[in-house]
């Protein structure tokens, strides 16, 4: 009934607004008229509101109290300093006001100040769950755990229904490394509020965080046998399951999980690393195919599918799902290298190097990068870009490999002194590999026993 009283109220002040009329509201009208646009985050109408109030009433402290709080909102700190100070002489009885006051000093980065305030309204008798929350909160910003844990359960005891207080509680507990503690605070907070769902909510988070999946389940179990619709705990209850390696088990929560969503595609996609678990790939790849008409772009479906082709032989459509994959996560890292390789393995060179390209670019203190990058560019005989390519890597990356490479496309491109003098430096560096780079790189053959000779000729020497 107050609910339509309000909202009433609320249209014939805006009928009012709208036609330009001046109607008589109370100050309690009016404040119900303002509360209902802070609710709703309308700011605008509410400081709308607050004005015609103060024309009405204009020593009404309660209702300059509101604009206390929409300056706040609108983070204008000096206008709302100077109502402060306007309101401080007679408002120091007024939990409000003490709430704005201590709001004040914690957006402005003051949380001793603001606590001190708290405090202050705590003695007046009022409010005092969201005081502790708040007085907690201002700890937590202190990086004072202990003493927001005191206060969080002092919130509690005011109002045993409080998730937010609950929830960090076990937040304190676990910054305290007090884990003991947690759960017999947990235990006999669900010895008395055993509908609680927050609670073995908590109870399994607990568990599972320490890998205790068994126990983590009877709190999800508990927490299903409340309310059967929790999709988020199954999808925990699940992960249990596959952290146990009872991937049946999971496959077999995942389904119910199915019966209650609108978006499936991320259940089926688990469903199907599940039965690629218990190497069952056709099933698997069935799972994804569903993942992906429930949402054709979901690209985490796309690269699994490719990894099941592959296993399967299937190294075109293999290729392909990595395509499409990589496309819609183009920086993700480890998609380029699968796509660079597929693109090697099915002789498609060229299509590799932008793979390549990003690779290096992204990670350039990574060896293999270069290393496969300038192996590309020779097996397509770019031996001048492979040239440029191999002078930056071995920049970062003083290793025997890309001398030998360097020495290669040097001697391609009938370079002889320039592939003579890098030839050496990768002997000099390493010459156990080289009977692994006389394969790879025929030209560099005929060189190799001169260039030894040069190298034992300089030993020797010094």
């Amino acid at each position: 009934m107050e609910e339509y009283f309000g909202n009433e109220l609320v249209k014939k002040f805006e009928e009012m607004m709208e036609n330009n009329d001046e109607f008589y509201f109370d100050t309690e009208e009016l404040e119900d008229i303002i509360v209902y646009y802070l609710e709703l985050g309308d700011f605008n109408y509410a400081d709308t509101a607050v004005n015609y109030g103060l024309k009405l009433h204009p020593n009404s402290l309660d209702i300059k109290i509101k604009k206390l709080e929409i300056l706040l909102e609108w983070e204008d700190y000096n206008t709302a300093k100077e109502l402060i100070d306007e309101l401080k002489g007679s408002s120091m009885e007024n939990t409000d006001f003490l709430v704005c006051y201590a709001k004040y000093y914690s957006n402005l980065g003051n949380p001793r100040k603001s606590i001190d305030i708290c405090k202050k309204a705590l003695e007046l008798r009022e409010e005092e769950n969201f005081l502790h929350n708040f007085i907690a909160d201002e700890y937590v910003n202190l990086g004072d755990p202990f003493n927001a844990l005191k206060h969080y359960r002092k919130a509690l005891k005011e109002d045993p229904t409080d998730d937010y207080a609950l929830e960090n509680c076990m937040i304190c507990f676990s910054d305290l490394n007090k884990s003991d503690e947690a759960i017999a605070f947990l235990n006999e907070y669900l010895d008395e509020y055993a509908y609680s769902e927050i609670a073995w909510f908590e109870y399994g988070q607990f568990y599972f965080n320490r890998k205790n999946f068994e126990e983590a389940i009877k709190g999800y179990d508990y927490l299903l046998a409340i309310n059967s619709s929790s999709v988020g705990v199954y999808a925990n209850k699940a992960a249990c399951y596959e952290a146990l390696g009872d991937y049946k088990k999971a496959i077999s929560v995942y389904e119910e999980m199915l019966e209650l969503e609108y978006t499936k595609a991320f259940t089926f996609y688990k469903i199907g690393l599940c039965y690629k678990a218990l190497r069952q790939p056709i099933v698997a790849l069935n799972a994804f195919q569903k993942s992906l008409r429930e949402d054709p772009q979901f690209y985490l479906a796309m690269m699994e599918q490719s990894y099941i082709y592959e296993e399967m032989g299937g190294m075109t459509e293999a290729l392909h799902f990595a395509k499409e994959a990589t496309h819609l996560n183009e920086n993700n890292l480890d998609y380029q290298k699968r796509l660079a390789f597929l693109f090697i393995d099915a002789g498609k060179f060229e299509e590799s190097l932008t793979c390549l390209k990003k690779l290096v670019d992204a990670e350039p203190s990574r060896f293999y990068n270069w290393y496969a990058y300038s192996e590309v560019l020779m097996l397509l005989g770019e031996y001048e870009e492979a040239i440029l390519v191999l002078n930056k890597a071995v920049k970062t990356h003083h290793r025997a490999e890309l001398y030998y490479q360097l020495s290669n496309c040097y001697f391609n491109l009938k370079n002889h002194e320039k592939g003579k003098e890098v030839l050496l430096q990768a002997l000099e560096l390493d010459p156990s590999l080289v009977s692994d780079m006389q394969k790879k790189y025929p030209f560099i053959k005929d060189e190799v026993k001169k260039a030894k000779a040069r190298v034992k000729k300089k030993n020797s020497e010094g």
